[in-house]
């Protein structure tokens, strides 16, 4: 199609081939994210079981940055993409200016508190003088040197809103890859144990924010030029990028309250019955990594087009979408239901955990389908500026429903009845996912004139 968006491909290039430009460099660079996340363990793991605590007290610091970190770059893609979609190329330019300068104030208020927050934040869980201190030495060099993480999130979210999806996935798995190799350099061979697991996590994050602003700056969709020499901070424009990038921090942020709560929940029955609950989310993150990547490369696609005011194109993405992510659950299901067992012997499980882990996760799989439809529906708020429904459904889902609906089943003392909590939670955030999406629909898509293709 001969149209005025020729200059950029989400204006012309076909849907189906565009979102697989777009989105399976994501997807496969978030299964490495996935796949770094369970070899880190393992290294760990072989430190000390005080080691492997540790870690994990750390994770709710690391889990909060990270949500700032997404959340802050997410807005900026959003609104990015939206003004490259209405030709304002100088407006895209300041966005991205913007997103780089909230980046490094982000990483000042995590440093700062990295410096003086850590141990009193941390000592709120332990009063053990070593696993205290061993949880200290990782999250303090985590928080304190995370402007890697800060600026790299940034520059791939800017590449992506101008249709460069390579880049970002070279970008991540050169971070994750030198992560894996480090792992066992640091942590066994120069004796540093956790602390080496933390500075190889942190030389892994730089890696791939060097080689992020390296590729921004040769960018070959659309030249952006970033001086922050003459640079000031716009208002307008924070405020733009914090209307999609809050609703999306305060998203990502809720799953830490909702895992802590229900290992509270868990450990009245026993021990085992967390574990379990640690090992489904390690792998349920290797199906669900594909789908947010693919939604990750959907959202510049609706928000460009939506500038662009080009209805037909995106609402053919969030069908092409949905479709595949629906797809991608479905095996992802299938999996589950028929080896669990296979699934758990990945972690070593006891006959204990085999038998808690088997119903476990075949009853939560359930909800997979469902969560496919809601992820891509959230794609079509985030893109048209509308994050707080994102936000509303995620605290609905995990708060509002997962944790009552959990707690009051695990009063049948029976364990199984628990993990319905998933199923109930998801068929609430679906309902929930549509309602928002016709009304949006209603009130911001319908209204644009169609376009012949």
């Amino acid at each position: 199609m001969e149209n005025e968006n020729k200059g950029n491909i989400m204006g012309y290039e076909p849907i189906p081939k565009l979102i697989a430009k777009l989105s399976l460099p994501l997807m496969l660079s978030m299964l490495i994210q996935a796949l770094y996340n369970v070899v880190d363990s393992i290294f760990v793991a072989r430190v000390s079981e005080a080691a492997l605590t540790a870690v994990s007290l750390a994770y709710p610091l690391q889990n909060l940055m990270i949500a700032f970190g997404i959340g802050t770059a997410v807005g900026v893609n959003s609104y990015l993409a939206r003004k490259l979609g209405e030709k304002q190329h100088e407006e895209a330019e300041k966005a991205a200016d913007n997103g780089f300068f909230l980046a490094i104030v982000t990483w000042l208020v995590f440093a700062v508190f990295g410096i003086v927050g850590t141990r009193p934040f941390l000592s709120i869980f332990t009063d053990d003088p070593e696993l205290l201190q061993l949880s200290v030495d990782y999250a303090a060099i985590c928080l304190i040197f995370s402007f890697g993480i800060f600026i790299d999130i940034t520059a791939e979210r800017i590449m992506q809103a101008t249709g460069d999806s390579i880049h970002p996935m070279i970008t991540q798995s050169l971070g994750a890859i030198t992560n894996i190799i480090l792992d066992p350099v640091f942590i066994f061979a120069f004796g540093m144990g956790v602390k080496g697991a933390a500075i190889a996590t942190v030389i892994g994050q730089i890696v791939s924010m060097i080689a992020a602003l390296y590729f921004v700056s040769r960018n070959k969709y659309v030249t952006l030029h970033f001086s922050l020499r003459h640079f000031r901070p716009s208002g307008k424009i924070i405020s733009e990028i914090y209307k999609v990038g809050v609703p999306t921090i305060i998203m990502n942020s809720v799953s830490t309250v909702m895992v802590s709560a229900l290992n509270s929940i868990l450990i009245k029955f026993n021990a085992t019955a967390v574990s379990v609950l640690g090992v489904y989310f390690k792998l349920q993150s290797f199906v669900f990594m594909p789908v947010f990547g693919l939604q990750a490369g959907m959202i510049p696609i609706v928000a460009f087009n939506y500038g662009a005011r080009n209805r037909r194109r995106m609402t053919n993405t969030l069908r092409t979408g949905g479709t595949i992510a629906v797809a991608i659950m479905v095996v992802g299901f299938l999996i589950f239901q028929f080896l669990p067992d296979l699934l758990l012997s990945l972690f070593a499980a006891s006959s204990d955990m085999l038998d808690i882990g088997r119903p476990a996760l075949r009853i939560i799989s359930i909800c997979f389908i469902p969560a496919a439809i809601s992820i891509s529906l959230t794609s079509a708020f985030q893109a048209t500026g509308e994050g707080y429904a994102a936000m509303i459904v995620s605290i609905v889902r995990q708060l509002a429903v997962l944790l009552p609906v959990a707690s009051l089943l695990a009063k049948t003392k029976v364990l199984d009845n628990v993990w319905f909590a998933f199923t109930v939670a998801e068929a609430v955030g679906l309902t929930l996912s549509v309602l928002f999406y016709l009304h949006i629909y209603r009130t911001k898509i319908r209204p644009i004139p169609v376009k012949a293709e």
